[in-house]
């Protein structure tokens, strides 16, 4: 098996047993970027003596009989948005380039070391965040492996378009509306978005600061998991971290889905669909026996204050660049971060009454449903420059639209695994999102895993980058 499929698993156990070095396998992988990152545009930096200083600590470590890590010579790479010690951390940004190299690593990225991790380099994403599809004029657009015309979403698109080229087999990327869950979606891969406050968001540039999440993407649920569980652990550093004990899936994720009570979400979730997602939804709510259940009415009002709250807190963040540096701002970016400056502040007030409204209704749910099903994005990626979309008999504003099943289910901060079906009712992938109440994981990586031992969601290498 060529590299580019290997699993993050499989690389660590050949490392630890020494059947291959960790600077064997940061070569091949700097190789295999350095060839193929232009037809996907996912990497904006490649860390190269980064990744073989990283390396050669786990081949010394493992020298002289040391633990080498649950990642152990395992090559990843972060949303620029992460702090990578030695990098400047653009977050998509021309205006970031006056910025110092950071002089420590974010905590995730820490995590991932102290783990064995490798890391690779620094991923494209939209300015700051603020969008759905990854178009960024500054660095250019971050391309669907899948269809190199298409879009690798957003904002965390070169996270998941170098997970699905099989660049890297892990990467990591932050969600607050849905940045993780639709790249996933539309580059056919795994992605978590655990509860908020879960992981520590220290040494990344904030958006919304209430709505922020971090979390890894990846090509198979077990991979999913060994990067979640390494990036576990409480960070005195991130006031906004729950203090929470770190929570391990490794030893449940295998457990099956018996007993577990799975919904699939009606309502406000069944429209605008395409066909293949509304194929992909059903397939997936017939493997894991889901039962029809009534979104709250509430729903559609929570993707409006979702709308408000990342718009007024988004523009709080950026007030000195809207005020000094805005002919720098992309410009897609800055007219969201200028109509978000102008909220009224009851708009704000009355979002987060909603906000709670939503929380409690969902939380009823809850008391009945361990995980619900949900679309991850309406259709498929579409092509680059495309600015309205034709589904279900409605046209809509393309960019937008992408967070049309995820931002309410952000608004409250609740856990959801994106699960991939490949080629559901033409040539490309669409993801499901599988939801769960705060803080129980576990139940979302049991039913991803039945999903994928069952060959319904599989993330293969896209075609024509599996070597």
């Amino acid at each position: 098996m060529s590299l580019s499929q290997e699993t993050a698993a499989s690389i660590a156990a050949d490392v630890r047993r020494g059947a291959r070095s960790a600077t064997e396998v940061a070569r091949a992988t700097l190789d295999r970027v350095n060839r193929l990152n232009a037809q996907v545009n996912a990497f904006t930096e490649i860390t190269e003596s980064r990744a073989l200083d990283d390396a050669a600590e786990v081949d010394a470590a493992r020298a002289r009989g040391e633990p080498v890590g649950p990642l152990a010579g395992v090559p990843y790479a972060v949303k620029n948005l992460f702090d990578i010690e030695g990098v400047t951390t653009l977050a998509g940004s021309i205006i970031e380039r006056d910025r110092p190299p950071a002089a420590a690593d974010g905590w995730a990225v820490r995590k991932l070391r102290e783990a064995g991790g490798v890391c690779i380099g620094a991923l494209n994403m939209d300015e700051y965040a603020y969008g759905f599809t990854t178009e960024n004029s500054h660095y250019g657009p971050a391309r669907n492996p899948h269809d190199t015309t298409r879009s690798a979403g957003g904002s965390s698109g070169g996270s998941g378009a170098a997970v699905a080229a099989g660049l890297v087999p892990l990467t990591l990327g932050t969600d607050t509306n849905g940045s993780i869950r639709v790249p996933a979606s539309l580059n056919g891969i795994f992605g978590l978005k655990p509860t908020y406050g879960r992981l520590s968001r220290a040494g990344s540039i904030a958006f919304v600061p209430s709505l922020d999440h971090i979390g890894p993407f990846a090509r198979s649920v077990a991979d999913l998991a060994l990067a979640y569980d390494a990036l576990q652990g409480r960070d005195p550093a991130d006031a906004g971290q729950a203090a929470r004990p770190a929570e391990s899936v490794a030893e449940t994720w295998k457990s099956g889905i018996a007993g577990l009570r799975i919904g699939r979400l009606a309502g406000y979730f069944e429209a605008p669909l395409g066909e293949a997602a509304r194929t992909t939804v059903g397939r997936i709510a017939e493997a894991l026996d889901a039962a029809p259940v009534a979104a709250p009415a509430i729903t559609a009002a929570a993707r409006s204050a979702a709308f408000i709250i990342t718009a007024a807190e988004g523009a709080q963040q950026h007030l000195d660049h809207l005020r000094h540096r805005r002919a720098d701002l992309e410009p897609l970016s800055r007219d969201r971060l200028l109509a978000g400056s102008l909220v009224p502040a009851q708009w704000y007030l009355h979002a987060q009454k909603v906000r709670a409204l939503w929380r409690e209704a969902m939380a009823e749910l809850f008391r009945d449903w361990d995980v619900l099903i949900a679309p991850a994005t309406a259709v498929p990626a579409q092509p680059l420059g495309q600015e309205m979309l034709e589904v279900d008999g409605q046209t809509l504003p393309l960019r937008p639209s992408f967070g049309l099943f995820t931002q309410p289910i952000t608004c409250i901060g609740l856990p959801v695994l994106a699960v991939p079906v490949q080629n559901a009712e033409g040539p490309l992938p669409v993801g499901v999102q599988l939801i769960a109440a705060p803080w129980r994981e576990d139940v979302l990586f049991r039913a991803a895993a039945a999903l994928e031992a069952a060959g319904i969601c599989t993330a293969p290498v896209a075609p024509g980058f599996a070597e």
